[in-house]
């Protein structure tokens, strides 16, 4: 309290919440403390501290695909990732004579020594530079604008549930003693996806099935054409999987999408468990390890 005889002291000038030791009278437009230059950061009216600028960021949505997915502009970064994932595979199996043997999908071996991990690991092997090649061309072509469609989550899973479908049918049809492996089954899975996407964008498809008609003509052709064994069941399986996967994600209806896609994806992910573990117990009898 002031007397008579004692002037009354200055208003105290305000400091940065940050910095104290810093005077400023410029306040955040959005919580309305006080910045300093080195705290300002520029908002669309005025200038905001760091901290309201890295709430806003959290809170803002990230774009959206027309079928749910994350959009995010650039290279398709998924894709690439698994064309490179392949190509090392191929050269570690080039360099290990023992590779293919161990990783390959043989039912008897699945099912004799619960080997159940060739179900996925035959899908990054190829048996020649040919056969890769062809397999991740069609990825190269194919793969983008699915990723971009569907967004990297949707994608990586309809690859996946693609090539297991793939690898199921294998293991279901296939002779027991039989080696089979290739990233066919995901690429023709795509195959029948992007038919499924682009119709359902309204554009035209044409072109893409004349390109799912040949492939298919050449799987069950091809060896009597002397160009070596072609696993039909996992081209065929692929193709199923992948068309009723992408059918299911795109035409899922928009309040209940993610529901819908998510539940579809478990459901064949749980059908092809089951399917694994009927093919098992039927070899196994086959063997003579249990009873019929």
């Amino acid at each position: 309290m002031s007397t008579p005889n004692t002037p009354p002291s200055p208003a105290q000038t305000p400091t940065c919440y940050r910095h104290p030791d810093r005077p400023t009278y410029v306040r955040c437009t959005r919580c309305g403390r006080y910045i300093c230059p080195d705290c300002m950061r520029a908002a669309a009216v005025g200038h905001q501290c760091v901290e309201c600028v890295n709430e806003g960021a959290r809170t803002v949505q990230a774009p959206r695909t027309q079928f749910g997915g994350v959009q995010r502009p650039g290279a398709p970064i998924l894709t690439y990732t698994l064309i490179g994932v392949n190509v090392l595979m191929f050269v570690l199996q080039m360099a290990s004579g023992n590779l293919e043997r161990e990783l390959a999908l043989r039912p008897g071996d699945i099912a004799m020594y619960d080997q159940y991990y060739r179900l996925v690991t035959s899908m990054f092997l190829h048996y020649g530079a040919m056969h890769l090649l062809f397999n991740m061309w069609a990825l190269y072509v194919v793969g983008p604008p699915l990723e971009a469609w569907l967004g990297r989550l949707r994608f990586g899973a309809l690859y996946a549930l693609a090539g297991l479908g793939g690898s199921v049918l294998v293991y279901l049809l296939s002779h027991p003693l039989s080696a089979t492996a290739g990233a066919s089954g995901a690429i023709f899975g795509l195959f029948g996806a992007v038919f499924v996407v682009a119709r359902r964008l309204n554009l035209d498809v044409r072109a893409i099935g004349a390109v799912v008609i040949i492939n298919l003509v050449f799987t069950f052709v091809g060896p009597l054409l002397g160009a070596g064994a072609i696993s039909w069941q996992g081209h065929v399986g692929g193709l199923v999987t992948g068309a009723a996967i992408g059918a299911a994600y795109v035409y899922a209806p928009r309040e209940h999408r993610n529901a819908i896609q998510a539940g579809v994806s478990v459901a064949a992910a749980l059908l092809f468990a089951g399917l694994i573990g009927w093919r098992t117990k039927d070899l196994l009898v086959l063997f003579g390890v249990i009873g019929g």
